[in-house]
């Protein structure tokens, strides 16, 4: 069996964080999980009363969060893994969506995940142990119209991610972003922020997207279960990547994408040598 650790989590209330916290207790590991209202702390407390804790903490309060980790640390720590999944999706044609959307997307989904990470690096740089796990999405590879600001957002997280891990490699810190690609979760459901409709020469090409997601929205092909036991098996790995995608259909846009990429920086080769020297 896998040596229990202690894993804090933000967002266990629905999603993926749920799924995770819920086979991780499950497997025996100390679960720390950030909540936004007491009744859901209590709820996920007693689920498993001498491994869930849960804190009472939204990521967007960034002067709340150095002290909230502080005390984690001090009442249960030391925390092994973090996994940032806290985060929604935004949908709106850029042109549509007002930038204060923007500002409130980053915020949750970078500034928010950022934030977390600085209050526990010292932890970890300090024990020369340590992983951090950020819940990306294959939007942050790959983009689909109407959802510009939330794959911008994963987009940053992934770059964040990647600097990351080459700067605490030599404190044996790994950092993994894990990318899912549809998975059965609240994400184009209730949790999703949307936009209205407003600019009629949208209307053919978008709408018909927006209705798809919809539609499809708890038929996903990705089933959360097995997204939190992939991530408990890349918790054990003694030596994680830097990039982890989950899901097959995530596998086949990515690898397309990439080799379409690799194909126009082909095609463009002769232009951008030319300004050499």
């Amino acid at each position: 069996m896998t040596a229990a650790k202690t894993i804090f989590i933000t967002g266990v209330s629905s999603g993926f964080g749920q799924a995770l916290a819920t086979e991780a207790l499950a497997a025996g590991h100390r679960v720390i999980g950030t909540l936004r209202n007491a009744e859901a702390l209590a709820s996920f407390e007693a689920s498993a009363p001498d491994l869930a804790h849960g804190v009472l903490l939204d990521v967007t309060d960034f002067a709340a969060i150095d002290a909230a980790v502080a005390k984690a640390e001090a009442d249960f720590g030391p925390v092994d893994v973090l996994v940032n999944n806290a985060g929604y999706g935004h949908e709106g044609i850029f042109e549509e969506s007002p930038i204060e959307e923007m500002h409130r997307q980053f915020d949750v989904n970078v500034f928010g995940a950022v934030a977390v990470i600085k209050a526990f690096v010292p932890y970890f740089r300090q024990r020369r142990a340590g992983h951090i796990i950020n819940i990306t999405s294959m939007g942050g590879f790959i983009t689909m119209p109407g959802i510009s600001y939330y794959c911008a957002s994963k987009f940053a997280l992934e770059g964040i991610s990647d600097a990351l891990s080459k700067e605490l490699k030599p404190f044996n810190v790994f950092v993994t972003a894990v990318a899912p690609g549809s998975f059965r979760t609240d994400w184009a459901g209730r949790s999703m922020l949307r936009s209205p409709r407003a600019i009629a020469d949208y209307d053919a090409s978008f709408d018909p997207i927006r209705k798809a997601r919809e539609d499809k929205s708890g038929k996903q092909l990705g089933d959360p279960r097995k997204a939190a036991l992939a991530i408990l098996q890349l918790i054990a790995n003694p030596t994680p990547p830097a990039h982890l995608l989950l899901g097959s259909d995530a596998l086949e846009l990515v690898r397309s994408e990439l080799q379409r990429r690799l194909e126009q920086i082909d095609a463009w080769e002769s232009l951008t040598r030319s300004t050499d020297g």
